[in-house]
């Protein structure tokens, strides 16, 4: 209840700046139940944008698109973005939904399981917004940090699992007991990585914002 309490009241300042683009998308995605980024995550993001200024961008997990639009809409119109989706209804939704909010130039669609796409890719990113199978972050972490230059930023959403994370394995449904296991190891493997300097935040369902070291050399 207290925490329902802070939750509103920092609500009563937000300033509602969505595009009618970002408006149809969120629309669209509570009649069909699919998950987007909640408005605080959206907040925090969007300053985090602003700050790092990023040229390109990768995230994991499109779903139908409301979070690469998001990020398009507020980044600089030189940024590009590559996200990876691989469930077929929502690849088709996103595609429309990008051509809808007119920014198919910028923002590239890759179909298919991020974990293969993750080991084909090359080059860097300066800014990697992980938002897909929580069971899998562990899993893409390695290519992830091979893809992230020197200070650049990883955001992850959904760590806390809403309260699952908390609750010993045998506190909650057993069919969540591999998730649960594989986000505690994600957890650890960010916050116990030489080359990350990372913080857990409690925002939305719990977001972790991580920036890989510059080497000492370049200090």
């Amino acid at each position: 209840m207290e925490r329902e309490r802070v939750l509103d009241f920092i609500r009563s300042f937000s300033v509602d700046r969505s595009s009618d683009s970002l408006k149809a998308i969120e629309a669209e995605a509570v009649r069909d139940r699919v998950p987007v980024i909640r408005r605080e995550t959206r907040e925090l993001l969007r300053i985090l944008l602003q700050m790092k200024k990023p040229e390109k961008i990768l995230e994991v997990g499109a779903a139908i698109g409301f979070s690469s639009v998001f990020m398009g809409e507020n980044t600089s119109p030189d940024t590009t973005i590559t996200t990876i989706e691989n469930y077929p209804p929502r690849i088709a939704r996103a595609r429309a939904n990008i051509a809808m909010a007119g920014m198919e130039s910028r923002i590239t669609l890759l179909e298919g399981d991020a974990a293969d796409w993750l080991k084909k890719l090359d080059g860097s990113y300066d800014f990697i917004f992980m938002d897909a199978a929580k069971g899998q972050y562990v899993h893409f972490l390695p290519d992830v940090l091979r893809l992230l230059p020197e200070g650049g930023v990883l955001v992850s959403d959904n760590v806390l699992q809403d309260g699952d994370i908390f609750e010993s394995r045998y506190g909650i449904r057993r069919r969540n007991h591999t998730i649960h296991s594989r986000m505690r190891e994600y957890l650890f493997a960010l916050t116990h990585n030489d080359t990350l300097d990372t913080v857990i935040l409690e925002t939305g369902d719990g977001m972790t914002i991580s920036v890989k070291k510059e080497s000492i050399s370049q200090r």
